[in-house]
């Protein structure tokens, strides 16, 4: 069967699932802010985002969720809030989305890149003692893509070595470990509502905590430095304005309402997916932890493995993949200290100057640039006949893959650039 790169009938013609997904809730909602013509973010937080705070918390355990701008945004106030800055290093996945270190230079810190598991993409708790010095205040595991962090082995060695833990759960909306939701198992939780993620308004983010009090400083820094109550004892602050507006707010309420239903038929879908493709020779699944309790999926990943088809490697088979109408990505992520978004004038960040730059992470580059396959999670909330056509796709292009030997034109070279690269050459003049 030919392949659609080389000029045969591609498996899929059919678009998948659109996301975001919305319906009359969301248009009820903005309907009634507009009438309403309270819009903004303030008071702090305003009525919707305090009860979207309420319920979000609720849905994933905890006792407080503070409703902000975005991911990073968030990340970067619970820093703050912990008193984190200047001076203090802050362990970081080296796989990982960019902003999880900016987040910590932001904050005046210094982010500490640890090697990712093999087994999971997530941080690798093995390594972690070995990166802990007399500065270091504070973890960041990032649930990746399906998968959690090894809770357990993560808070255990923050509680000996007195550390705090955000987890960041920008790609966790709904998931639970040992039934714990995420964003309540560390000190804090960051998540994110960006365009591509579980729940999105486009933009937005949320901390959840336990802790009244770190809650309450995170209010503050988000609200241009004013406590949000009489009772907060936290330090006076220079806040900026982090506030999320009641249009996001209304918005986000509705997704959540769908947010269970959705997590239960990825679940569903993606499981399907698995039982097709194990055992299929050049490609590997990551193996499923017991102690995910309820799986989320912000995006499927898998490993492609170049050495066991003839040295074709992962971007050429991700073009071949896109060419038979799925869609996919390799580069999603890199190894966060090698890549182009995170170049930038060291001086700027007197932190990152004075801190270490010997950074050796070889499953994170490997996953980054040789390894990982990234397939969007809306190609889970359709049927099963999306994940059959996804994994006949998939089966189609390794049961072929020698038409791919020398295969090298303008659009795999522009598939292999860095996602920076790539976006300067697609991206529409700023004015």
């Amino acid at each position: 069967m030919k392949l659609a790169i080389r000029g045969g009938s591609p498996i899929r013609t059919r678009p998948f699932t659109a996301w975001p997904i919305y319906d009359g809730r969301e248009a009820a909602g903005l309907q009634s802010v507009l009438e309403s013509r309270n819009w903004g973010g303030y008071p702090c937080p305003n009525d919707l985002a305090r009860e979207l705070g309420r319920q979000f918390a609720a849905h994933h355990g905890a006792s407080y969720g503070v409703a902000v701008t975005n991911g990073t945004v968030s990340l970067e106030l619970v820093l703050q809030a912990a008193d984190i800055g200047y001076g203090d290093e802050v362990i970081v996945p080296a796989y990982t989305w960019e902003g999880t270190a900016a987040a910590v230079l932001f904050s005046g810190a210094t982010p500490v890149f640890v090697d990712v598991d093999p087994s999971s993409y997530c941080l690798d708790a093995r390594l972690i003692e070995e990166a802990i010095t007399p500065r270091t205040r504070a973890i960041i595991p990032v649930h990746l893509g399906f998968r959690f962090a090894d809770m357990d082995a993560i808070m255990e060695i923050a509680d000996r070595h007195n550390l705090f833990v955000l987890e960041d759960c920008a790609h966790a909306h709904g998931g639970r470990w040992r039934e714990k939701g995420a964003g309540s198992i560390g000190h804090a939780g960051s998540f994110s509502f960006q365009t591509s993620k579980l729940m999105t308004a486009g933009e937005g983010g949320m901390v959840t905590t336990n802790d009244i009090e770190l809650a309450d400083q995170v209010i503050r820094l988000a609200n241009c430095g004013r406590p949000p109550r009489r009772e907060t004892s936290g330090q006076p602050a220079l806040g900026h304005n982090y506030r999320m507006t009641e249009f996001q707010a209304s918005i986000l309420l509705a997704q959540l309402e769908r947010l269970e239903e959705q997590t239960l038929l990825r679940e569903t879908l993606a499981t399907s997916f698995e039982r097709s493709l194990n055992g299929v020779t050049g490609i590997s699944l990551l193996p499923r932890d017991p102690r995910i309790t309820r799986q989320a999926s912000y995006h499927y990943v898998f490993k492609y493995h170049p050495e066991s088809l003839g040295g074709i490697d992962r971007d050429t088979f991700v073009a071949a993949l896109k060419a038979e109408g799925i869609p996919c990505d390799g580069r999603f992520y890199e190894a966060v200290y090698r890549s182009s978004l995170f170049e930038f004038a060291a001086e700027k960040f007197p932190a990152w100057a004075a801190g270490r730059h010997d950074f050796s992470c070889p499953v994170a580059e490997r996953a980054g640039y040789e390894e990982s396959v990234w397939l969007p999670h809306q190609i889970f909330l359709g049927t099963e006949t999306d994940v059959a056509d996804l994994a006949a796709a998939i089966i189609k292009v390794l049961e072929n893959i020698e038409e791919l030997s020398g295969y090298e034109d303008e659009r795999i070279r522009t598939q292999r650039m860095s996602r920076a690269q790539r976006a300067l050459l697609e991206a529409k003049p700023p004015y």
